[in-house]
């Protein structure tokens, strides 16, 4: 299911009460992350037991702050409402970063949330 945050206070509220959370940061005028916003798009339905949580940089500075953005599109995975590693080529990752396939993206996925 993808989310998009609306309101600060939504932040920890949807991380704590989902299962297994991707938080996209992602901002509109950027092209990649529209890239990734259309792979979301198309596995949603594949994917029912993962929330995709948009935070549009621009409008939550505060939160990419905290979770150190530097680039967009970049996205933190959260499991049980605690942050955990993606595992992306094998290799265990603080972030995603950047965006990717839908091949790839189901495979960080599946290696993130249910290894």
């Amino acid at each position: 299911m993808i989310k998009i945050l609306e309101k600060l206070e939504d932040f920890v509220t949807i991380i704590k009460e989902d299962k297994n959370v991707l938080v996209d940061f992602y901002a509109t005028w950027c092209g990649p992350c529209r890239m990734m916003g259309r792979v979301m798009e198309e596995i949603e339905d594949d994917e029912k037991d993962i929330t995709f949580l948009k935070v549009d940089t621009d409008e939550f500075p505060e939160i990419a702050q905290q979770f150190g953005v530097m680039s967009i599109p970049t996205m933190v995975p959260f499991k049980d409402g605690k942050r955990v590693y993606a595992v992306v080529g094998g290799a265990k990752e603080e972030v995603i970063m950047g965006a990717l396939p839908e091949d790839a993206f189901k495979e960080v996925l599946n290696d993130t949330f249910r290894a």
